[in-house]
């Protein structure tokens, strides 16, 4: 009997930002890319916004819940192709993921604490340079939508 732990193919962005419109991004321990924190569920009732507060969490050692902070979904999905080299991953039959997008507004920047076997290092950048800087094509819209959710106030 096969006893393999798949990964879930639904997963979550979270574009982490300052209202002065610099976004955290960190480079992958296994690709040396640049990106926002990314992270699938650890399991099928894990809610998004569950999903994405341990994956902020874990990655950056960031308290997405803290009063001083914002997240937001901003519903919005984007569903693609696997990467062959990242394949092995998931079940033999699973081709795409599911990859739903969010937003934390931090109050300014703020140190990072990278889990170091995922992620090698972390730079503050102006939006439309860390849109530039990122691999991932839905990761860089995402910034690169970035104006519309400065404008909406905080709770």
């Amino acid at each position: 009997m096969d006893e393999t732990i798949y990964k879930i193919p639904e997963s979550v962005l979270v574009v982490i930002y300052t209202p002065q419109r610099e976004v955290l991004l960190i480079r992958r321990a296994d690709a040396g890319t640049w990106q926002s924190v990314t992270g699938s569920k650890d399991h099928g009732a894990e809610s998004w916004a569950e999903t994405a507060i341990r994956e902020v969490h874990e990655e950056t050692g960031l308290d997405a819940q803290h009063p001083d902070c914002h997240l937001q979904d901003w519903q919005l999905e984007n569903v693609y192709d696997i990467y062959p080299a990242w394949r092995w991953r998931y079940h033999p039959e699973v081709s795409r993921n599911t990859e739903r997008v969010f937003g934390l507004r931090l109050p300014q920047k703020m140190p990072i604490t990278l889990s170091p076997s995922e992620h090698t290092e972390w730079q503050w950048l102006d939006w439309q340079a860390a849109a530039d800087h990122c691999f991932s094509a839905s990761n860089a819209e995402a910034i690169l939508m970035l104006p519309r959710y400065l404008s909406e106030p905080a709770p």
